[in-house]
């Protein structure tokens, strides 16, 4: 039996509070096509087995090419994850703990996201890390509006290298939340110093960008701190940290970014695990929890929430982040993945996938039409084809190689012949080959 705790006199009182006149008036900014959605084939209802039977049957016409030669990358990318992290994260005391409201209690679910804070801190070489975000595209939004806190300012400076789909959940909280940005061209030339203005509260760069290739951010670190404006890094790539300079060390104000890579697969898009690190002078001003080491009155040592006037615990109009989880099973793979690896595991594997980088760059400037756009790059480069990037895709498609993703499906009516392309340690010489041959082919 339902339970429902509001009558519909006390519903009609909270509307007409916030002013509107139903709920539906709540999901007006959700076009009907999403709410309601016609899906051709899927019919409204079915019972539990007859769907599982049915999506069986569509997720069977993804086999082809699963395990053969994959170049698909653009913030979510395929990595070999250690067995031992799946049977770990799977143990009951992690499978089905949430929200470490009591310590006493909590103590192995706080620990495991001290530990992963540290590891977040001390990769990319920033003061303090928090206990983690939904993904990447959030905790970029997050960082914009801290910066806002801290400046008191409210434009922020976007590169046209950051991801377009970050760059569009940045517009969105935009909308709703009253805050001005200034997007760059993708692939444009563009002077970040000169964007800075008195009331530029931010500058976000990708590092490596987008299109993958890696810039020396040092100078507009200095030009973004003489202006009083934070710099946000974001990191697609969280393995490329095992060789590039740590963003912390070249100036970084702010790091945000994705650790899918790390204990997380591909998952057809999520759910992934998002990065937040910062200078300790602005922990006060932080989004997400902080778990702290402290110690209790028998002397032992312990972990506890800290600097939790945060979220829900405090009244919203106060609070740094609206953001309530922390996606502490994703955050929990990275963890253990990072700590099988080390530090040397960790610059090993990312030595791998700069050197199938390496090596599909040069067969592929042996292809008569194709010119690699890239001058540096860690395990991601943009290539321009002879032909729309599109139909290369589609034509590979059909030979089990899913060939990397064309620009203009991220940017419509845009860079028709790019395709971007990546590689990591599961790709192997034979898939660099058979990539390359069979463009050779269709060329």
């Amino acid at each position: 039996m339902r339970y429902l705790a509001h009558t519909p006199s006390i519903r009609q009182e909270m509307l007409s509070t916030i002013g509107v006149n139903s709920v539906d008036e709540l999901f007006k900014d959700v076009p009907a096509t999403v709410i309601n959605p016609k899906i051709q084939g899927l019919p409204n209802y079915q019972s539990e087995w007859a769907v599982e039977t049915h999506f069986k049957k569509l997720a069977a016409q993804t086999q082809q090419g699963s395990d053969g030669p994959f170049f698909v990358g653009g913030g979510l990318y395929r990595h070999h994850i250690p067995a031992a992290v799946d049977h770990l994260i799977q143990r009951g005391e992690f499978l089905t703990s949430y929200t470490p409201y009591q310590p006493e209690i909590s103590q192995g679910t706080l620990q495991y996201l001290f530990e992963f804070q540290t590891q977040v801190a001390e990769l990319t070489g920033m003061d303090i890390a928090n206990a983690s975000l939904y993904d990447g595209a959030t905790a970029m939004v997050e960082a914009i509006m801290m910066a806002q806190r801290v400046t008191g300012r409210k434009t922020s400076v976007i590169s046209g290298g950051v991801h377009p789909h970050y760059r569009e959940t940045a517009e969105t909280y935009a909308k709703f939340a009253n805050f001005n940005l200034d997007c760059l061209e993708p692939q444009g030339t563009e002077d970040l110093k000169n964007k800075l203005a008195p009331e530029t509260a931010a500058v976000v760069i990708q590092y490596p960008n987008f299109f993958g290739e890696i810039e020396d951010f040092r100078e507009l670190a200095k030009a973004c701190q003489a202006n009083g404006t934070l710099l946000i890094v974001v990191v697609n790539e969280i393995i490329s940290l095992g060789l590039l300079e740590a963003p912390g060390h070249l100036g970084a104000d702010v790091l945000v970014g994705e650790g899918q890579s790390l204990g997380n697969g591909m998952n057809f898009g999520g759910p992934t695990v998002g990065l937040f690190a910062c200078r300790e002078k602005y922990v006060r001003q932080m989004p997400g929890r902080i778990v702290g080491e402290t110690t209790d009155k028998e002397g032992k040592r312990g972990w506890v929430l800290t600097l939790s006037t945060r979220e829900q615990h405090i009244r919203r109009e106060k609070a740094t982040s609206n953001i309530c989880t922390n996606s502490g099973l994703c955050a929990l793979g990275f963890t253990i993945h990072l700590s099988l690896l080390g530090a040397v595991g960790l610059e090993r594997l990312a030595k791998l996938n700069h050197q199938q980088a390496i090596l599909l760059k040069q067969k592929l400037e042996n292809i008569k039409g194709v010119k690699v756009l890239n001058k540096t790059f860690f395990n991601e480069l943009t290539i321009e084809l002879p032909i729309q990037a599109d139909l290369m895709v589609e034509a590979l498609a059909q030979k089990g190689i899913i060939a990397g993703i064309p620009i203009s499906r991220v940017y419509p009516g845009r860079f028709p012949n790019q395709l971007l392309l990546a590689v990591t340690e599961l790709t192997s010489d034979q898939d660099i080959e058979t990539l390359v041959t069979h463009i050779q082919g269709a060329l």
